[in-house]
């Protein structure tokens, strides 16, 4: 999730192409410096600077520096929802909600320090964190749908699907703090599974309603 690689398919026009290249460029410039100063001490222009653009140019990929970072969270919410409605239908809602959420803990905290970095740089600064939490509430009213969805309930009526995609988002933000305080120390699977351990009669309370 936090590498973003060019498309090379023929149908990609050559100003796509040259867009996601400043685009890239950007977002690396601004990882390196904030990696290396901190969230709060770099500005906007000093990213456009790094990446050899002007402030104007910086300002017609993104509105702000935090967007820089929480653009490389955009295809969070989408990848947990396929991954939900793709599972077994026989699958008890804590497995399938682990398996949900495994696939952006593996995004999130994948090999190299680039991973841990941007995810330390989310959690521990207070602007950027609201912004995850932002997300994570609209990535909870689409799994609360889809829960919905696939459990027959209906998400106007029923407390279930909302509550059960909230603590989903909860373990997810829980492994994410854990493994990051601990510099990657501690492997993301195990956390994930651990934590779903502890969730899983909650989640399956529905099945036995």
């Amino acid at each position: 999730m936090y590498t973003e690689a060019v498309s090379t398919h023929p149908e990609v026009s050559l100003a796509q192409r040259k867009r996601q290249l400043v685009s890239d460029e950007l977002t690396s410039a601004a990882l390196r410096l904030l990696a290396r100063r901190g969230f709060d001490a770099v500005t906007a222009d000093e990213i456009a600077a790094v990446a050899g653009v002007s402030k104007r140019t910086f300002f017609r990929y993104f509105a702000s520096k935090e967007d820089v970072v929480i653009h490389l969270l955009a295809d969070v919410g989408t990848d947990m929802r396929t991954e939900l409605a793709s599972r077994p239908a026989e699958e008890p809602p804590s497995v399938a909600l682990r398996h949900t959420v495994w696939i952006s803990v593996n995004a999130c905290a994948g090999p190299g320090q680039q991973a841990l970095r941007v995810t330390q740089l989310i959690l521990e600064s207070p602007a950027l964190h609201a912004r995850f939490l932002e997300r994570q509430a609209q990535w909870g009213g689409e799994l609360a749908e889809e829960l919905a969805h696939r459990l027959g309930l209906d998400p106007r009526t029923d407390l279930y699907p909302q509550l059960a995609a909230r603590i989903a988002l909860s373990a997810f933000g829980a492994v994410l703090q854990r493994w990051s305080a601990g510099d990657g120390a501690e492997d993301p699977a195990a956390l994930t599974d651990r934590v779903f351990a502890v969730i899983a009669p909650a989640l399956d309370a529905v099945r036995g309603r």
